[in-house]
């Protein structure tokens, strides 16, 4: 538990059993809308762009191929998330998985990515040196 009372994978593990509704590319950044049983439509933005692996193999940003992998887990349901330092933040869909642990040069500000839209009013952000991410301080 950090200083704050996170646990991780608490937060992106209530993404198990969501569905993958839209991605959208905005300027320098991607967010993933998803929809759940009970009413919360929880958003994924990744201030720094995922990895995508899909069954033709394993895209970065910037690669050929990056942005139809991504679009290509629209409909996709989470059947498993994972966060841990050293690895950040995955999730497993059931035709792919995204993970999310840049490299200290492909940090572009101060977060790497946050979680929004339960309707509890839950929340998380991910910065470097913090949480499951305390590896790249």
């Amino acid at each position: 538990m950090s200083e704050h009372g996170y646990q991780p994978n608490e937060l992106l593990g209530r993404l198990v059993g969501s569905r993958l509704y839209s991605v959208n590319f905005v300027y320098d950044y991607v967010q993933l809308h998803f929809d759940r049983p009970g009413g919360d439509l929880p958003i994924l933005t990744c201030d720094v762009m995922p990895t995508v692996t899909v069954v033709n193999g394993t895209y970065t940003d910037g690669r050929p191929g990056y942005a139809d992998a991504l679009r290509s887990l629209v409909t996709a349901t989470v059947v498993s998330t994972e966060e841990a330092t050293g690895t950040g933040l995955s999730l497993e869909f059931d035709t792919g998985t995204l993970a999310l642990h840049p490299t200290p040069a492909e940090l572009a500000g101060p977060e790497i990515a946050n979680l929004t839209g339960f309707t509890d009013g839950q929340w998380m952000c991910w910065r470097p040196g913090e949480d499951s991410f305390e590896d790249l301080a």
